[in-house]
């Protein structure tokens, strides 16, 4: 652990919080918190008293395709459990483990991109074999897989927690961006946006262009210009569903900041019908845009951006009432779709995003790309000795940081239950949390699973914004990452 940035983290809370009149224990007490294990990230009793448990003795070569959050934390955990592990891990890219929910925050000027980067190689488990290679051929039937360079590697066991891509080409005019990951290179993106008010922060150098241009736009609305400023959502599941709006807040706190707010017309576009799948959250959303003079239309997609001429071109969708069905009893529901042109001088984009091609065109994906996975045991619904997690898996919600922290012990213990041939009765609850971030230095702590109810950790009504979870956000959850799940015990 980095006792250097944790002191430095406390240091900064306990500032912050001295301005509330508040100590961090109280600070503690409020949220809910045994104690400060949960901000440090380090072992409590509870998993110093797992590690020290008895180790089991299943053998198996188990490769992990992946080495993000997901796919390390996994590879650490069954450090822990296994007796003997082999363990390989294939992941081509030396910033895998970067802390990507702090992509947000580096978009809006809070953090640097060096704040979020962290090398794959400081995190490989001790006895953990590493491929710097790309996994793109699969044979499940011989269990096998073949990497970019052509080597060949087999496996008993096999883990999928790739993560996914950015179909930035699936928008017209930006098709010369490709694909992306979050991290790596990712030039061709960026020369793609060019730097005339398009951006996003679902890549770390992103995030970095994300802010430079914000500043510009900002300093336009407060020389007195109107400056049109737009926010997108697409019609495919996107990793963080709350990031889309966590920078639009960021945005606008910005603005405020700057004083230039009235100058500014801040409009989300969202290709679904509601601001959240939870009702509580949706509603709460729906007052804090209300609150800020927010404008948003419902069921509209980015197909397009005209780039020369500052156009996002949108296909927005509605149902109209058609004509009586004498047999149905009832009136027929016409879909309706047309082409909507919105001018804008700040424009980001969340982007189209699917599994890698590598899985959708393989025997291990499904028709829509995503690893299909019971949903629970998130075990391969064709092949019983493959697994997959976090954001390739095909579960309905689930891709966050959060659900990879619940996933990842599932995925271990299922694993290690097969490999002795027992049953496999650790199960995955849905569970998820998205830290909606409102303002510089509030949050609102959205949790909740398939029940689509909140189900929040802490005895605090999770509807409301508090700066407390703003705390948890900018000082506890990074450690927690790093420095817990990718240690496979937090």
């Amino acid at each position: 652990m980095d006792h250097k940035y944790i002191e430095k983290m406390l240091s900064k809370m306990d500032e912050d919080l001295s301005k509330n009149g508040m100590s961090r224990r109280d600070a503690m007490k409020l949220a809910g918190i045994a104690g400060a294990g949960m901000f440090m990230g380090g072992a409590t009793a509870a998993s110093a008293a797992e590690e020290a448990a008895a180790k089991s003795n299943a053998k198996g070569k188990i490769v992990i395709v992946g080495g993000g959050l997901a796919g390390m934390s996994t590879a650490a955990r069954l450090t822990l459990n296994l007796k003997n592990p082999d363990i390989t891990v294939i992941e081509p890219q030396e910033l895998s483990v970067s802390y990507q929910p702090g992509q947000t925050l580096v978009g809006a000027g809070i953090w640097d991109e060096d704040d979020i980067a962290y090398k794959r190689d400081d995190f490989v488990p001790d006895g953990v074999k590493i491929i710097k290679e790309r996994a793109i051929l699969f044979n499940p039937q011989e269990n096998k897989l073949t990497t970019d360079k052509g080597t060949v590697v087999s496996y008993d066991y096999l883990i999928l927690a790739t993560g996914l891509h950015l179909d930035f080409e699936r928008i017209r005019g930006l098709e010369e961006a490709g694909r992306a990951m979050s991290a790596g290179d990712n030039e061709r993106l960026l020369k793609a946006l060019g730097d005339d008010g398009i951006c996003s922060i679902y890549t770390a150098k992103g995030a970095t262009k994300t802010w430079e241009q914000m500043q510009k736009y900002i300093a336009q609305a407060k020389s007195g210009k109107k400056t049109k400023f737009v926010f997108t959502h697409p019609n495919t599941p996107v990793k963080c569903g709350g990031a889309p709006k966590k920078i639009m807040y960021l945005t606008n706190a910005r603005l405020k900041e700057a004083g230039a707010r009235e100058n500014a017309e801040l409009t989300f576009y969202p290709n679904g019908g509601a601001m959240f799948g939870v009702p509580e959250y949706h509603d709460a959303i729906l007052g804090q845009f209300k609150r800020e003079d927010f404008k948003w239309h419902y069921r509209h997609n980015l197909i397009e951006v005209d780039k020369e001429k500052k156009i996002a071109v949108f296909d927005a969708k509605w149902q109209e009432k058609g004509p009586w069905d004498p047999v149905l009893k009832d009136f027929e529901v016409i879909p309706k779709h047309e082409k909507v042109r919105v001018p804008y001088d700040f424009l980001h984009i969340t982007p189209p995003q699917l599994a890698p091609r590598e899985i959708a065109e393989s025997d291990l994906g499904s028709a829509k790309g995503w690893v299909p996975v019971n949903k629970e045991t998130l075990q391969h619904i064709r092949y019983e000795n493959v697994f997959s997690l976090g954001d390739v898996a095909q579960v309905p919600m689930g891709k966050t940081g959060g659900s990879a922290r619940k996933q990842y012990k599932v995925v271990v213990e299922n694993l290690i239950a097969l490999m002795n041939g027992k049953k496999l009765e650790s199960k995955y609850a849905g569970y998820t949390v998205c830290p909606l971030i409102t303002d510089i230095g509030t949050v609102m702590l959205a949790e909740f699973d398939w029940t689509v109810k909140p189900t929040p950790s802490f005895p605090l009504d999770p509807t409301v914004e508090r700066w407390i979870w703003w705390l948890m956000k900018v000082y506890a959850l990074k450690p927690m990452t790093i420095y817990g799940m990718l240690s496979g015990r937090a």
